[in-house]
């Protein structure tokens, strides 16, 4: 049989561990510190982590963890995300990119969809993404998907204007 690690003293005393326990609002940094609190008293790990909720394996890592960093030890950590897909420099492109609309006379479309844009990641990056990928990724970037009303190329902005003022073309 392995001998149990021993746990440091110098941190908190049990009765400090079982105070910091009741005024926790995580349910299990609690257990984590009141199954430490009981191992400090001198129970058994399998009856300290027994009592507290535990599996036996629960308090041996979670003991392991208070005698490397402490109490900050005993707090659950953030989950794992996966990495960007794209980077900050390709996400800055295709901002640009989006912002700067379509160009129709390149034999681009008259206006972005989603699928467009990842023909366009793909030829410009070289990495594949989903529609639904590029749609959580506009948003996260803070753009929306709603289209701008479509402008033809070879509008006139003269008459578009006199139009406006006086409900038929003058020029």
């Amino acid at each position: 049989m392995t001998r149990a690690v021993e746990i440091r003293g110098d941190v908190a005393t049990a009765a400090e561990l079982r105070q910091q326990a009741k005024r926790e609002p995580r349910r299990r940094t609690a257990l984590r510190l009141l199954a430490v609190a009981n191992a400090l008293d001198g129970m058994s790990r399998a009856e300290a982590a027994r009592a507290a909720g535990l599996e036996r394996q629960a308090l041996c890592d979670a003991v392991k963890r208070f005698n490397a960093e402490g109490l900050a030890g005993l707090i659950d950590r953030p989950p794992g995300r996966r990495p960007e897909r794209l980077s900050e420099g390709e996400q800055a492109v295709l901002v640009h990119r989006i912002l700067r609309g379509p160009d129709p006379d390149r034999g681009e479309p008259a206006s972005w969809t989603l699928p467009d844009l990842c023909r366009f990641i793909e030829a410009r990056f070289g990495k594949t993404m989903l529609p639904q990928s590029m749609s959580r990724l506009v948003r996260r970037l803070g753009l929306s998907k709603q289209k701008t009303r479509p402008v033809h190329p070879q509008r006139d902005a003269k008459a578009a204007a006199a139009f406006v003022k006086r409900g038929f073309a003058r020029l």
